[in-house]
């Protein structure tokens, strides 16, 4: 059928019996009707029956320091959500040292041997959304999704987020032939083994969606660093840092080309990539000792 059909009522209604039941949700139906509606007035141009692509862009950046990792996505996720920065994005960073990072409400003197942090002079953030706290250190890959609320309205709900994220990333790693399940709310198990933590924060039309995938990274650290943590789920079993985790064993460059391959992102040239103003977040989070070490 050429396009021309679209522009011809007589023709559509012809294409559907005049009893027939279209199955779809209450929102696709109101779509549907809207489309419709616009197709049946003789000035409606063809483009209303479209629906906006959703391109998401990829870019792979490591900062310099852990404090200024983390300032990018916080920056990020607030250009979107004022409207500065209008695309979804997929962001790979790498872990080039090793720190220690908590979650919003985590207490640090009940998560982190701070003695030994401080001692060894390891950076201790505190990252803006949830979950407890994790250690980071070379061969830890670092990644995060900025979606719109606006595009995925579902998402606003937080099962449904970790849900359509958490897929994705399962997908990712099974196209490396790696059968991971999602447990514990959002972590990536493999076997019974974690090899990711995931986070997320919500913002008025905005979601940043963050976390770690264990590629090759020395798991002793967890225990030298942390305390056993406060709440945990059931898998668990209340089995030590280093007989909990897994590393993926695979190469950064595949889960890389994994993950893009799964959200359908493409790179974004790099003067192309959003212009964000590090320099205050660092000020009043992640190099604030008064906010990294909060509670």
């Amino acid at each position: 059928m050429g396009l021309g059909a679209w522009s011809n009522p007589g023709l559509l209604l012809g294409l559907f019996p005049t009893q027939c039941t279209i199955h779809c949700s209450p929102a696709t139906r109101a779509g549907f009707r809207d489309c419709c509606s616009g197709l049946f007035r003789h000035d409606a141009p063809v483009e209303t029956c479209f629906t906006e692509e959703r391109s998401m862009h990829y870019v792979d950046l490591t900062l310099p320091t852990p404090a200024e990792n983390l300032a990018w996505e916080d920056a990020l996720l607030q250009q979107a959500d004022s409207g500065q920065f209008r695309h979804e994005c997929l962001r790979l960073w790498d872990a080039r040292q090793v720190f220690v990072v908590l979650g919003r409400s985590s207490r640090a003197r009940q998560e982190v041997h701070l003695e030994t942090v401080d001692r060894q002079g390891i950076p201790l953030l505190r990252r803006i959304t949830g979950g407890a706290t994790i250690v980071a250190a070379p061969g830890c890959m670092f990644y995060a999704v900025t979606l719109s609320l606006e595009k995925r309205p579902e998402l606003r709900m937080l099962d449904q987020a970790h849900r359509f994220v958490m897929e994705r990333i399962r997908q990712a790693v099974g196209r490396l032939g790696i059968a991971a399940r999602v447990d514990g709310n959002c972590d990536l198990v493999v076997g019974e083994r974690k090899t990711s933590g995931n986070s997320l924060r919500i913002q008025r039309n905005w979601l940043l969606y963050h976390g770690t995938l264990l590629l090759d990274m020395d798991l002793s650290w967890p225990d030298r660093l942390l305390a056993h943590p406060p709440r945990e789920p059931a898998y668990r079993r209340g089995r030590a840092h280093c007989d909990f985790l897994a590393n993926l064993g695979v190469s950064r460059h595949a889960l890389a080309d994994a993950l893009c391959h799964a959200w359908q992102a493409e790179p974004l040239a790099e003067n192309a990539w959003p212009q964000l103003d590090l320099e205050p977040l660092i000020a009043v989070r992640y190099g604030s000792h008064a906010w990294n070490r909060s509670r």
